[in-house]
């Protein structure tokens, strides 16, 4: 039943819809219904309601695919974004709500269906815990995924700075999964990047002070959006965006010295 139904994970960007890729806006335009997710409590999750009111407040992942892809098109997916501590009831019941909007969409008729998520939609996000209870209601969805340009990415090529050279390793790491573990990948030989640095951003400061570190740091905050702001880490700005980014390089003393 629904053998020939696709959920197609499609990675947008940090947020500048011109760093979507040509395959990514083809299949947008070319789905049924493109779901973005929003933060649980915004707006009520149904794929049979109508559009989404275009004076609604977007989230990042809408407000980069509208540049693409016409406002009737669009249905949003609330998602317990903002929980801490594991898998939360609030965070558990999301996913199967926003599971059976899609599983509704389907049994209604929607063969091609798309979930834009920012940046790519098998680094940290959402995606996969919604197809995983996609897959719990209708086992035959087939579930795909198209890449997009990460945070990360978008920091290094605005601020000039290399990701990785010769044989220099590259973390990525989420701020929150503890300070131990940023201490422990910058005390190594290769660039650290840590996203969701929000609160934990005035103990990430303090480490990279401890070891050093601090100067050579850049921070991108609201990356592809109005009011972006991008350069050296201000030990004074501790308001930041829940997706922040924080690139740290590698030392490097001359040229080719990780050949």
């Amino acid at each position: 039943m629904n053998a020939d139904a696709t959920l197609t994970g499609v990675g947008v960007g940090p947020g500048d819809p011109e760093l979507l890729t040509v395959k990514a806006v083809r299949l947008l335009r070319e789905a049924d219904l493109v779901f973005v997710p929003v933060m649980a409590d915004r707006v009520a999750p149904t794929a049979t309601a109508g559009p989404t009111p275009p004076d609604a407040d977007p989230g990042r992942a809408e407000a980069t695919v509208r540049s693409h892809v016409a406002a009737d098109r669009l249905r949003r997916l609330p998602f317990a974004l903002d929980d801490r501590g594991g898998v939360t009831a609030r965070r558990a019941a999301a996913w199967d709500d926003a599971a059976r909007v899609v599983v509704e969409a389907i049994d209604a008729g929607a063969r091609s269906l798309a979930f834009a998520t920012i940046g790519d939609p098998n680094v940290y996000s959402t995606f996969g815990y919604l197809a995983q209870s996609v897959r719990a209601l209708r086992p035959t969805v087939r579930v795909a995924t198209v890449p997009g340009i990460t945070a990360m990415q978008e920091l290094a090529a605005r601020s000039g700075t290399p990701l990785c050279e010769g044989r220099e390793p590259l973390t990525l790491l989420p701020a929150t999964a503890g300070l131990a573990l940023f201490a422990d990948a910058l005390a190594g030989p290769g660039t650290v990047v840590a996203y969701k640095g929000w609160r934990r951003h005035p103990e990430l400061l303090a480490e990279l002070r401890r070891q050093g570190r601090l100067a050579d740091a850049v921070l991108g905050r609201s990356l592809g959006l109005p009011g972006e702001r991008i350069g050296p880490v201000d030990d004074t700005e501790h308001d930041l965006p829940y997706l922040s980014t924080l690139l740290v390089p590698a030392r490097r003393e001359h040229r080719g010295g990780k050949l």
